[in-house]
């Protein structure tokens, strides 16, 4: 999306410009095509969310279609493509096409970016529900971002079970009324992962869900693999900045992940009981059901153990350089712990936490990462899937 950065993010803050909507609106941020540069989105991303919105980042160099399915998954009102690299007459009707091909062409698709006034006509006759170019004041589009909220119908006009599931899901985050005949089961392994923010879960995560794929496609009996990521909602506007999915590869592994992002307030999981039965009992058709399902938990302090009453197994992720031995011994998130996994091994200090960790252990498994570098996945995820019920 384009925009001129004149008007200064700090006038959107502390400022609920969404409290009468039906529901949060959320958007879809994704920059498709090989523009390297993300400084502008992020900018609309700050901005959206300090009004309300909660804003759904996939990153750079999305195609069409894994916009598409990140649109579907999430359940977004909007999807905001920026675009700079001049492809915006071919990606943007191929948007247009994969949302259709998703079961989800009722979901416009807003541009923005450096756009000709010449292509514009173009663009809207393909589907494109709106343009925005440079020079776009950051209200223009938290206006339009809010234009396209609607009623959370239960069903939706399409027979695509994910895209129902993805509905499904919307409707129990916000306490409201699911489809009565809603399929529910629990998966067979339903794995927690927390820890302190900055501790990588996102990274770890999205590679556990690679990993589980690779070896899917060896052993198909394992089903598919679900995430569940939650972020945490602003006290003040309400808002989130939803971008634990941009550390999935989407544009290699498509459909083969199911991921979702949530935003919360503390440890309110009111809805999770609800949200994993669902998951659990959507059938995906040739692409099979979900056994597997990842929770990764907001960024969790010492007190903050409630995921635990909801998994099978919780993996607490910690990092070099986090306190000394003391807070080892403090009750709290470590006693909940099946596994310890100490990531960022490649950091100064991994000794010294691998010391500490094995001291307070006992018979937990501690397992070392450098989940960047694909480093001593493949050993955690054999750990949690072992542990897991089946």
């Amino acid at each position: 999306m384009g925009t001129s950065l004149s008007v200064a993010t700090t006038e959107f803050e502390k400022l609920d410009r969404c409290a009468e909507l039906d529901h949060r609106p959320r958007v879809l941020l994704g920059k498709m095509g090989l523009d390297g540069h993300d400084r502008g989105v992020k900018v609309i991303a700050r901005a959206l969310r300090d009004s309300g919105v909660h804003v759904i980042y996939s990153g750079l160099w999305q195609t069409p279609r894994s916009l598409a399915i990140s649109a579907r998954d999430e359940d977004c009102d909007v999807i905001a493509a920026s675009m700079m690299s001049n492809s915006h007459l071919v990606l943007g009707p191929k948007l247009v096409e994969g949302l259709g091909a998703m079961g989800r062409s009722d979901i416009p698709v807003h541009m923005g970016g450096i756009i000709p006034q010449a292509d514009i006509k173009t663009l809207l006759d393909s589907g494109v529900g709106a343009c925005f170019t440079t020079g776009t004041s950051l209200i223009d589009i938290v206006e339009a971002v809010k234009s396209t909220v609607r009623p959370l119908d239960q069903s939706l006009a399409t027979d695509h079970p994910t895209a129902q599931l993805a509905r499904d899901l919307s409707l129990a985050h916000s306490e409201r009324d699911v489809r009565a005949d809603a399929p529910r089961r629990r998966p067979k392994r339903v794995i927690g992962v927390t820890g302190s923010p900055g501790a990588g879960k996102s990274t770890l995560v999205a590679a556990l869900a690679a990993e589980h794929t690779r070896r899917a496609e060896e052993d198909p009996s394992l089903g598919r693999v679900a995430v569940v990521a939650f972020d945490p909602m602003s006290p003040i506007t309400s808002g989130a900045l939803l971008g634990d999915r941009l550390r999935v590869d989407f544009n290699r592994l498509e459909e083969k992940v199911f991921y979702r992002s949530l935003a919360i307030r503390g440890e309110d999981y009111h809805s999770l009981d609800a949200i994993i039965e669902l998951i659990g009992g959507c059938d995906g058709g040739d692409l099979g059901a979900f056994d597997t399902l990842f929770i990764e938990t907001v960024g969790a302090g010492q007190n903050e153990t409630r995921i635990r009453d909801h998994v099978d197994r919780t993996a607490v992720v910690l990092v070099p350089g986090m306190g000394d031995a003391v807070q080892m011994d403090k009750a709290g998130i470590l006693e909940i712990a099946d596994l310890f996994v100490c990531n960022k091994a490649d950091h100064h200090g991994q000794n010294e936490l691998m010391r500490d960790l094995r001291d307070i252990s006992g018979k937990r498994e501690v397992i070392e990462t450098i989940a960047t570098h694909g480093k001593g996945v493949g050993e955690l995820y054999d750990a949690l899937m072992a542990g897991a019920s089946a």
